[in-house]
C-alpha cells in the first residue's frame, strides 16, 4: 500500500512490457568519502534510477530525479571529487547540490529544468534479515530418510516438512547454535543446500472509503474443455462474499493455521479476491468457468515466512491450481521457495507477483525469480506510480488501485498488490473467454486493453 494521493476510478487498463534494465550487477562499487570529497566507482550497465538510489545510501541525501531523464550509466574512476564523479557518472544529463539547514543536502538531476526533478529516489532496500534460530535444509535425492536422525544430532527440531521437496524446516535453541548447524550441515554430504527462513510481512489492511463500488455481475459457466482455469490466492485468508459469488471459489487451504478473523474488517486476500473477480468480469461479460483457490499463508499471524509461502504454492498446485497469484513478497532470496516456483513454472503454470511498494529498483521476491512476471503499478496517466518498484525484473503494470466492498462498507485497494491481481484476473479471463489453457494466458495480456467500470462518484 501507499499514502500517495489515490487515483479512484480505475480506466483503461493496458498491459506493457517494461522496457527496464537489468538486475544490479554484483561488480559494481561506488565508494563516497565525504569527508575528503573525494569518489571512486566501478559501474557497469547501471539506469540512473539505480544510479541514484546507490548514491542516496552512500551519501544519505535526498535525491530527486525528472521522471524522463533515461540513460545507462558505466564508469570507472577513484580519487575524484563528487561534483566530477556525478558529472562523469550522469553524461549530458544536469544536477544541482543544495545544502540544507538540516545538513542533509539534496541532489536534483534533470534534463532541462530542475523544476522536472519531482520523483524521490530512495537507497535500495536492504535483503531481509533471517527468522533466527531458523534454517531450511535441502536434502540430496535419497537421503531425505536422514534427515530426523541428522536433526538429533545438531540438536535441532524438524518444524516443517516438505517431503517433495527433499525439504526440511529445522529450529535451534540460540544463535550459536544455528550458525555451528549452518556450518555443519553445509560439509554434509547427505545435504543440497541449508538455507535461511525469511520473513515477510502481511499487507496492509485496505482503508475504507466514501466512493461506492460496482457491484459484481457473475454467472457461473461450465468449464469449455480439459483446461480447467483456477486461481490460486497466496495470501491473507480470505472471507466469505455474497452467496451469489461463492461457485467461483474452491474450499480455502489454511498453511499457518486457521485464522480468526475481527468482525467488520476486510483482508487483504478478500481484497485481492475481489479485485480479481472484477478483473475476470471486465473481460469475460460476466460468464465465466474461472474459480479462486484461497490459500491463506498467513493465519493470524502479522508475518509469514518464505517457508510458509513455499508450502502454499506447493499445496495450490497440488489441489489444481492454474494460475497463481502471489500479491506479497519480500527482499529475502529463499532457495526452497525460488525451487517450487521453479516447478510450478515448468508445469506451464503462470505467475504473477506484486513488485513492491517503494520506489526502488531493489529485487522482490518470488516477483524477481525466473519465469515468474512480475507486476508494478502505474498510476491515473499510465507512468509507473510514484510508489512503485521500477527494477528490471519488472514485466507488466497494470493501475494500482480500486474500490472494494464488503459488508455494507467500501475500501480503497492500493499497491502492487491490487495491480498483480488485476492481471492475474485479467490472465483467466482472457484464456476463459478465447478458450484456451491457462498456459497461453501471459501472452494474450500482452496485447490486451480492457475498460474496468470505474467506481461511482
Amino acid at each position: 500500500m501507499s499514502n500517495h494521493h489515490p487515483r479512484l476510478a480505475v480506466l483503461a487498463v493496458v498491459f506493457l512490457l517494461m522496457a527496464l534494465a537489468g538486475r544490479l550487477p554484483a561488480a559494481n562499487t561506488l565508494t563516497w568519502h565525504d569527508q575528503q570529497d573525494r569518489v571512486d566507482a566501478d559501474v557497469r550497465d547501471w539506469d540512473v534510477p539505480q544510479l541514484l538510489e546507490n548514491v542516496a545510501a552512500a551519501t544519505g541525501w535526498h535525491v530527486y530525479l525528472d521522471p524522463g531523464a533515461k540513460g545507462s550509466v558505466s564508469a570507472k574512476f577513484a580519487g575524484v571529487s563528487q561534483t566530477q564523479a556525478l558529472r562523469s557518472l550522469l553524461g549530458d544529463l544536469n544536477f544541482i547540490i543544495l545544502p540544507q539547514s538540516n545538513g542533509v543536502s539534496s541532489l536534483y538531476v534533470f534534463r532541462t529544468s530542475r523544476a522536472q526533478a519531482t520523483r524521490l529516489i530512495t537507497a535500495p532496500k536492504k535483503p531481509a534479515a533471517p527468522i533466527p534460530n531458523e534454517l531450511v535444509v535441502i536434502m540430496k535425492p535419497g537421503a531425505k530418510g536422514k534427515i530426523d536422525d541428522l536433526a538429533r544430532a545438531i540438536g535441532a527440531k524438524v518444524i516443517g516438512r516438505m517431503d517433495a521437496e527433499n525439504a526440511y524446516l529445522l529450529q535451534f535453541d540460540s544463535a550459536d547454535a544455528t550458525q555451528a548447524a549452518h556450518d555443519s550441515l553445509a560439509a554434509n554430504p547427505d545435504v543440497a543446500t541449508v538455507d535461511y527462513n525469511y520473513p515477510v510481512d502481511r499487507p496492509p489492511v485496505p482503508s475504507t472509503s466514501t466512493t461506492d463500488s460496482p457491484n459484481l455481475q457473475l454467472h457461473p459457466k461450465p468449464n469449455d474443455g480439459n483446461c480447467p482455469l483456477i486461481i490460486g490466492l497466496i495470501d491473507t485468508p480470505v472471507q466469505p462474499l455474497n452467496s451469489d459469488l461463492a461457485a467461483f471459489f474452491n474450499p480455502a487451504i489454511n498453511v499457518a493455521g486457521n485464522p480468526q478473523i475481527p468482525a467488520g474488517q476486510l483482508t487483504h486476500g478478500t481484497a485481492m479476491a475481489e479485485t480479481v473477480l472484477r478483473a475476470i468480469q471486465a473481460k469475460t461479460g460476466g460468464n465465466t468457468s474461472v474459480k479462486i483457490l484461497p490459500v491463506n499463508v498467513f493465519g493470524n499471524s502479522e508475518t509469514t515466512s518464505t517457508w510458509d509461502i513455499a508450502n502454499g504454492v506447493q499445496q495450490a498446485v497440488n489441489n489444481g491450481a492454474t494460475i497463481l497469484n502471489m500479491s506479497l513478497g519480500s527482499t529475502g532470496d529463499s532457495q526452497v521457495l525460488r525451487n517450487v516456483i521453479s516447478q510450478a513454472t515448468q508445469l506451464g503454470i503462470p505467475i504473477f507477483a506484486a513488485a513492491g511498494n517503494e520506489p526502488v529498483t531493489t529485487p522482490t521476491y518470488p516477483a524477481a525469480y525466473p519465469g515468474v512476471t512480475a507486476v508494478t503499478a502505474s498510476d491515473s496517466s499510465g507512468n509507473i506510480a510514484s510508489y512503485a518498484n521500477r527494477g528490471g525484473f519488472v514485466k507488466m503494470m497494470a493501475p494500482g488501485d480500486n474500490i472494494v466492498g464488503y459488508g455494507g462498507q467500501n475500501y480503497l485497494v492500493e499497491g502492487t498488490s491490487t495491480s498483480t491481481a488485476i492481471v492475474s484476473g485479467m490472465a483467466a479471463g482472457l484464456a476463459d473467454a478465447a478458450h484456451v489453457c491457462a498456459t497461453q494466458a501471459t501472452g494474450l495480456l500482452k496485447t490486451s486493453t480492457v475498460q474496468v467500470p470505474a467506481p461511482k462518484p
